[in-house]
């Protein structure tokens, strides 16, 4: 699996998924409108703007194709991060305990404001890492990441995992001319007992 070098203070990592693998994702996504739903986007402002995705949820325990190569790539993807930072390899593992999305996003559309993953209700806070992977390229679009002071484009297959707390606020950039589509979720703690002296 390829890395795609982003700074290591940054606590933000980049791997490639294969090609192959976000078509098959993207041809799961328009073969099943059944399963589509209409997503929101809050900008968290005095007015509050809502925008919307269109999105297919998927459960941790959707393991049938591509879902299984899915979930194949993001377990090197966090086994990659936990050498890169290895001190969290001493005290957790991670797992996927929450359902994640596909999302699609019209031009113009995105999460526009700045914001974290683990700030609000209960099963939220579970959240620890972030994952996202974008599903093809999109000119002039990505995520900014604010007290990093990073950009990282939308590059199909680029995999991120960050931390999903204040330290890692961030917000999509926004292109008016194409649309983008990205699944996305979370990575919870899963407490072992593994101390070094």
């Amino acid at each position: 699996m390829k890395e795609y070098k982003l700074p290591l203070e940054s606590f933000v990592a980049g791997y490639m998924a294969p090609d192959k693998l976000c078509d098959e994702i993207m041809e799961y996504f328009h073969n099943n409108k059944d399963k589509q739903y209409t997503g929101t986007v809050a900008t968290f402002q005095i007015k509050p703007e809502i925008k919307e995705s269109t999105d297919i949820m998927i459960w941790p325990e959707d393991v049938f194709p591509p879902f299984n190569k899915y979930r194949k790539h993001l377990q090197q993807c966090i086994e990659a991060y936990q050498k890169k930072y290895f001190s969290i390899k001493q005290y957790v593992n991670f797992n996927i305990a929450q359902p994640y999305l596909i999302q699609h996003y019209p031009k113009g559309g995105g999460f526009k404001s700045w914001h974290f993953e683990n700030a609000g209700y209960p099963q939220i806070i579970k959240r620890n890492l972030v994952f996202m992977t974008y599903l093809y390229d999109v000119p002039n679009a990505g995520t900014d990441f604010k007290y990093q002071k990073l950009r990282v484009p939308c590059k199909k297959g680029l995999t991120l995992i960050w931390p999903a707390g204040f330290t890692h606020t961030h917000k999509g950039v926004i292109t008016k001319k194409h649309e983008k589509t990205i699944i996305t979720g979370w990575f919870e703690v899963i407490w072992q007992q593994k101390y070094e002296i």
